[in-house]
């Protein structure tokens, strides 16, 4: 039997072009979301309690990502009335941690022949060569792939990170710094390493303003979260 290589587009990389059906009515993907953010995500398969808990997550935070300029866009390799009736269940009769009553409105992508899911690399053989496993892409307004999170089938994605790498996404494209480990809005950010050693040394002597060095190559300055939010969405 002729094996199968399964790819998927690395950071940096234009994301994969494809037409699909959803919930939500046929996208042609991701030129129908230029200009906004997009979070591409996968799930293994509908009437799954782990996929149910997430997608009641994720609707719960629709407006928090649209606040954000950001689209979600969900698939499984499941059928298109698989995916209405799971999503009717969930408003009807799923209630979970204070969720109840959800609606999902972002669009669910059929993908029976799990064209879209190989494209994107969510087939992964050693887990399952039937079911996605919970990818996550992270794509920009430009439909550049931007950062990519996988978890296996068994784990349930932290949400809270989802939104918190889109935001560090954006603050480091608009103000031009990187960010440290756990970093949140208002916390010191870093900024790029000098380019001349004039720089450099005015750096180390404290004579840049508002900029601190902990060494040559470590240097970070205060951005207030007001700064940051005044330019979320862009």
């Amino acid at each position: 039997m002729e094996e199968k290589n399964y790819s998927m587009p690395r950071i940096g990389d234009p994301a994969p072009e494809f037409k699909a059906v959803t919930t939500q009515g046929d996208i042609n993907f991701p030129g129908d979301y230029k200009g906004k953010w997009v979070i591409l995500f996968s799930h293994p398969a509908d009437f799954t309690p782990v996929c149910t808990s997430e997608f009641m997550t994720f609707a719960s935070m629709a407006q928090d990502f649209e606040k954000l300029n950001c689209q979600l866009v969900g698939l499984s390799v499941d059928g298109l009335y698989s995916h209405i009736a799971w999503l009717r269940t969930i408003k009807e009769k799923i209630q979970y941690k204070g969720m109840k009553d959800i609606e999902v409105k972002f669009p669910l992508i059929e993908d029976i022949t799990m064209n879209v899911a190989n494209k994107y690399g969510m087939i992964q053989p050693g887990q399952s060569s039937t079911k996605a496993v919970r990818a996550v892409f992270f794509i920009d307004p430009k439909g550049t792939v931007r950062a990519i999170i996988y978890y296996p089938l068994e784990i349930g994605r932290n949400f809270d990170e989802l939104k918190r790498t889109l935001i560090a996404l954006q603050t480091a494209d608009n103000f031009k710094v990187a960010l440290p480990a756990d970093w949140r809005p208002g916390d010191d950010v870093i900024v790029p390493t000098a380019g001349s050693c004039g720089v450099a040394q005015s750096r180390m002597s404290g004579q840049e303003d508002g900029v601190t060095c902990h060494d040559w190559f470590f240097c970070t300055k205060k951005l207030s979260k007001e700064e940051v939010e005044s330019k979320l969405g862009k």
